[in-house]
């Protein structure tokens, strides 16, 4: 686990994917930096890797992440994705295993160990409350507990898989956070999540696909704040 960065909850992540590039990447990343420091949440922007130095150079208050990384080293390995290039273009942490990019367990633990070294925070996709059991062992920083036919829909985790997940977690490494996340489409969604017990949540198509992408960031981010104080207060 990479310990130069600290990821406190609650938090938030958004991952355009492939749905928009270049301006509309920007765009979605200064409306992100500004909700954040609105509502006092870190937000982890998952920015395509062709859009990554330009997020990174236009923002101070979020947090840039790479959508994968390979555990390579410099040298070899046309097409792969190099752990020192995302983290010069100004990434500080990566996704990994996202079911969209799946990787073997062995590679993930590869993976896990280059982003250490090099100083890269990990966030790794777990399909189910087996797995992320499985991933904590390999001691990443942030889990994602998204079960995979959840994701795209309007179905949320319910309450008992948010606790089930947290649990199996933190009982092998207190210090992962977990982030509840697959079916996030707006902010009652997101209170509502975060209500149950989340320490984080996230949204892709649900804002890349909103009317109003920025509006839609802000009602988000203010849901994690506003349920996150909820909680605090009984």
């Amino acid at each position: 686990m990479y310990r130069g960065l600290c990821i406190q909850p609650p938090f938030f992540e958004i991952g355009p994917k492939s749905y928009l590039y270049g301006k509309q990447v920007l765009d979605l990343a200064l409306a992100a930096e500004a909700a954040a420091e609105k509502y006092q949440v870190q937000v982890i922007f998952t920015a395509p890797f062709a859009d990554i130095r330009m997020v990174a150079e236009a923002t101070r208050r979020i947090l840039v992440f790479a959508p994968h990384i390979d555990p390579i080293k410099p040298g070899r390995g046309v097409a792969d994705i190099l752990p020192e290039s995302v983290k010069a273009a100004g990434a500080v942490g990566t996704i990994l295993n996202h079911c969209e990019k799946p990787i073997s367990l062995a590679r993930l633990r590869q993976s896990i160990q280059r982003a250490d070294e090099v100083g890269l925070l990990t966030m790794v996709c777990a399909d189910s409350i087996a797995e992320a059991r499985a991933i904590a062992q390999l001691d990443p920083n942030i889990i994602v507990a998204e079960p995979t036919d959840l994701i795209g829909t309007s179905q949320t985790s319910g309450h008992a898989y948010v606790e089930a997940s947290i649990q199996a977690v933190k009982s092998i490494n207190p210090e992962i956070r977990v982030l509840q996340s697959a079916g996030i489409r707006s902010g009652s969604d997101v209170y509502e999540i975060m209500l149950a017990g989340a320490e984080a949540t996230g949204s892709s198509s649900g804002i890349a696909l909103a009317p109003d992408r920025a509006a839609m960031v802000d009602e988000m981010v203010r849901a994690v704040r506003e349920a996150w104080d909820a909680r605090q207060h009984g």
